[in-house]
């Protein structure tokens, strides 16, 4: 109680920790409290280790497009910290990045930990305090009750009350409970008289029914296309990349349409089907596979099969349309040649459940956007309480977008605190 910071930040992730180094290169005397006993726990693991640290979207509204509506509120924070501004940002600082599919930005070294590493560095350069495995139990109008002056408390775990100026919340959303994001901040916030929308996984692995798919785990689809039905109707179509896991799939595409599935799934059963050649149609498969048949008609099915389509999905192919793969290709019937390229087009799936939040990417839901300045991220309720990250009423795509949110609004709290 006897020391006095002007910035409190709550939550080291990588919008607490943008925003306690930004903070602080101002020449703000800043602590940041994290309940883990390390920071950047999420980080570490986000983008299976390699960290998807933007999308090479440069223009901002085209950037902005893909959080799904929010761009009004968005655009603000955004013109004052956009992606070409993280990029120069980590480059600036020794990251050397590399764009791969769909814009998806990456470190050089594949490694979360350069991106971990640049943000310590910038804090430790700028003498930010940090404290770890110290919890924050409470951020009610009591503990934020002005005294004569403007400062506000924080109270810990250990009893602790800490007197600063300002507290910026960066406590994240429910998704990877095992990480530190267990929902405290939007406990606090409804105490504090907060719009808080109800909480969602909004990019979660898809778990499905199908027998086969248990021996497909690793195997990776390139730029194919899913679509989902419920009764029999088209309902969302997108393409892109997938994973088979022992549990279902994962990856891009089948996060990026978890949300529709998961409300499908309120109504009904849901049934998906996978196009490996969206770019050709039957007639065009057809004639390539003949080709390939002819071309080797002493080879087996399952051989000639594999330098198409990887050899796992290959066998549970064969499985699905009761072909033999041992049959030697000049004894393939049209009939069954016709059935294998229908099945490429249209690969069934039944769909079980969307896995939980131990397993989802991000939460959907937080704090209503109305209820904030995204020119200052600053709360519009409480003066001395600013908003950042995935506490936010954000939804957004597999793709680098949930982090370049952070960047931002970590920024922009910040540098107007």
């Amino acid at each position: 109680m006897n020391e006095i910071y002007d910035v409190i930040v709550i939550g080291g992730g990588p919008a607490g920790m943008m925003a306690a180094g930004t903070a602080a290169s101002r020449g703000k005397r800043v602590l940041l409290l994290e309940k883990n006993p390390g920071l950047g726990k999420k980080l570490l693991i986000t983008g299976g280790g390699r960290c998807n640290l933007t999308n090479n979207k440069t223009e901002v509204r085209t950037m902005l497009s893909k959080y799904k509506g929010n761009d009004q509120f968005l655009f603000s924070a955004f013109a004052q910290f956009s992606v070409k501004d993280t990029l120069a940002f980590f480059n600036g600082r020794g990251l050397a990045t590399k764009e791969e599919n769909e814009g998806r930005i990456f470190p050089v070294s594949d490694s979360a930990k350069s991106v971990f590493d640049v943000l310590v560095k910038y804090m430790k350069e700028n003498k930010v305090e940090v404290k770890t495995g110290v919890e924050v139990t409470a951020l009610s109008s009591e503990a934020l009750a002005k005294e004569e002056d403007g400062h506000i408390i924080v109270t810990t775990s250990t009893k602790d009350r800490i007197i600063a100026k300002v507290v910026i919340l960066a406590t994240g959303g429910i998704s990877r409970p095992e990480t530190g994001s267990t929902g405290e901040g939007f406990k606090w916030l409804k105490k504090l008289e907060h719009t808080v929308i109800e909480n969602d996984f909004a990019l979660v692995p898809v778990a499905l029914s199908d027998a086969w798919v248990k021996k497909l785990g690793g195997v990776s689809l390139k730029d194919i296309k899913l679509t989902t039905f419920q009764n029999d109707e088209k309902q969302s179509m997108g393409k892109g990349d997938v994973m088979f896991t022992h549990f279902g799939i994962t990856g891009p595409l089948a996060l990026n349409m978890s949300k529709e599935i998961g409300e499908l799934l309120k109504y009904g059963k849901v049934t998906a089907e996978i196009d490996l050649f969206p770019a050709e149609d039957l007639g065009a498969l057809r004639k390539r596979l003949q080709e390939l048949l002819s071309g080797d008609p002493n080879k087996k099915l399952k051989n000639v099969l594999s330098s198409i389509v990887p050899s796992a999905l290959c066998d549970a192919l064969l499985e699905i349309a009761k072909i033999n793969g041992d049959t030697k290709n000049n004894l393939v019937s049209a009939e069954n040649r016709k059935a294998l390229v229908k099945l490429m087009k249209s690969i069934p799936l039944n769909v079980s459940h969307l896995l939980g939040a131990d397993k989802a990417v991000v939460s959907s839901g937080g704090v209503e956007l109305k209820e904030v300045n995204f020119k200052t991220m600053q709360s519009r309720k409480i003066p001395n309480l600013y908003l950042v990250g995935d506490v936010l009423n954000i939804d957004r795509p597999s793709g680098g977008y949930s982090l370049q949110l952070c960047w931002t609004t970590g920024w922009v709290a910040g540098s107007n605190v």
